[in-house]
């Protein structure tokens, strides 16, 4: 199945504790349909220190955030859109803004 949402998008959080947060996406998670956002979901972990130098204490991490959570914003006006696809003339299957019929790119 195609992917709607890649990495390096541009994302608009529809619901949770982040809702309204925009951030770019840093991975997919294809297999889980989970996505991380940078700046989104964050989590507090307790660390321990290791031998190897490696200092303990309480990190920040971000968490993925499911895909369905999540709404690509249109590069061209910056508005949160629903993602279709177009078969163009030479082969190519590109993914499509359905606000503004506009193609993205990436």
């Amino acid at each position: 199945m195609a992917a709607r949402i890649k990495k390096g998008d541009q994302v608009l959080v529809i619901t949770g504790g982040s809702k309204g947060t925009r951030g770019e996406v840093v991975t997919v998670l294809p297999a889980v349909n989970k996505a991380v956002v940078r700046g989104v979901a964050i989590a507090k972990r307790h660390t321990r220190a290791s031998r190897m130098g490696e200092q303990g204490g309480i990190i920040q991490k971000e968490m993925p955030v499911h895909l369905s959570n999540l709404k690509l914003i249109d590069p061209k006006s910056g508005d949160p859109t629903k993602v279709g696809f177009r078969i163009l003339e030479d082969g190519r299957k590109v993914r499509v803004a359905k606000a503004t019929g506009e193609v993205i790119e990436g």
